[in-house]
């Protein structure tokens, strides 16, 4: 029972609750990234390219000629598949890239904060330091 009491206290901190949001949001913002790169980016750049389709770019291991990715596979033909790779890499950027402008907005923030000027305290507690003034003189 005791155990459970523990979990319970354990899960219901702020910050597991809060590290539990931030990797479902992540999560989510990873397949938007995803699909931005797969099916925004990478089409016109292969376009300029001549048509290029990224994920279909790979060179075969063992020197057997498939036409596709998708045909390498079925075959189980190893391959490096370095066009993927290209669009994981560029995926990677523009994560960073956010994450980086998420950071600066949050440290921008965080020093306006900081520069803010303390409020006045109340009128008690100025009188109560004027009177302690008084008793040290």
């Amino acid at each position: 029972m005791k155990i459970a009491q523990e979990f319970r206290e354990f899960i219901s901190r702020g910050n597991v609750v809060d590290l539990a949001v931030g990797v479902i949001i992540g999560a989510a913002f990873g397949k938007i990234v995803t699909s931005l790169v797969q099916d925004i980016v990478m089409p016109p750049i292969g376009l300029l390219m001549k048509g290029i389709n990224f994920s279909d770019l790979f060179i075969p291991l063992s020197g057997e000629h498939c036409a596709t990715l998708a045909e390498a596979k079925a075959k189980s033909v190893p391959v490096i598949a370095y066009g993927n790779f290209l669009n994981t890499t560029i995926e990677f950027l523009i994560i960073a890239a956010c994450v980086f402008a998420l950071v600066k907005v949050v440290n921008k923030l965080k020093r306006a904060e900081a520069a803010a000027p303390a409020p006045e305290p109340p009128k008690s507690e100025l009188l109560l330091a004027e009177i302690r003034d008084l008793l040290k003189k």
